[in-house]
């Protein structure tokens, strides 16, 4: 009784750890739209398919990642619980979060909500990765080409976001200070939050030790996590 009781406090943890990290990145991209000086590279096109759509930015996030997901299929990558979460819950979110924002004009206010949404990034990220549940659609992308090419997770990754980024430029998404400013602090601010919300170290049956890099919110089950590091 005694362990089934601490492995469903532990399972109770890292479910709340996977959807207060989900929600708090959506909230952390939504004050950097509103910051407007530069979104991650992601967000730079789901911001521009907004802008061409007159669809959210929130639900374009919900969309793409949807699209992402179905990429899975010929990689034979599998999604988690974190996974198809991640789908809904960060585009909900950051459209919820931006109805509630207003939109700043004065550099004054900008610039703490941008530092405040790349922090608060760190600090979902940390969350959500602590978790355990899978990697988001765009990560899993990328690692399941990194199996299937023989590519390193820098090349592939960079190759990916290089891509998104540009298309999103050309769309009218916002490219500035923030984008340089995310790609440097994001991986530190990552690195360091999951110290902070770790779990003790799982025993066998209770649920995935996670260590990864930065960025969207990555996790998976150990032995694949150790490509992260490279």
């Amino acid at each position: 009784m005694k362990g089934q009781s601490h492995t469903s406090a532990r399972t109770a943890r890292r479910l709340a750890h996977l959807y207060a990290g989900l929600t708090l990145y959506g909230a952390s991209a939504a004050l950097q739209v509103r910051a407007a000086l530069g979104l991650d590279p992601w967000d730079v096109l789901h911001q521009g398919i907004s802008k061409h759509t007159g669809v959210s930015i929130g639900l374009v996030s919900v969309a793409v990642g949807a699209l992402v997901l179905l990429l899975w299929w010929p990689l034979r990558q599998r999604p988690g619980l974190g996974t198809v979460s991640n789908v809904f819950v960060v585009g909900l979110s950051m459209d919820a979060a931006l109805s509630l924002l207003p939109q700043p004009h004065s550099l004054g206010v900008r610039i703490p909500l941008l530092v405040a949404g790349i922090v608060l990034g760190g600090v979902a990220t940390g969350l959500y990765i602590t978790a355990g549940y899978g990697p988001g659609p765009r990560d899993g992308l990328m690692t399941g080409l990194h199996r299937r090419t023989g590519r390193s997770i820098r090349l592939v990754r960079t190759g990916i976001e290089v891509t998104v980024l540009a298309v999103g430029f050309v769309l009218g998404g916002s490219v500035g200070v923030g984008t340089v400013l995310y790609a440097l602090s994001i991986g530190p601010l990552a690195q360091f939050f999951l110290r902070v919300f770790a779990f003790p170290r799982a025993a066998a049956g209770q649920g995935p030790e996670v260590v990864t890099r930065g960025g969207r919110p990555v996790a998976e089950p150990a032995p694949a996590q150790a490509i992260l590091h490279e």
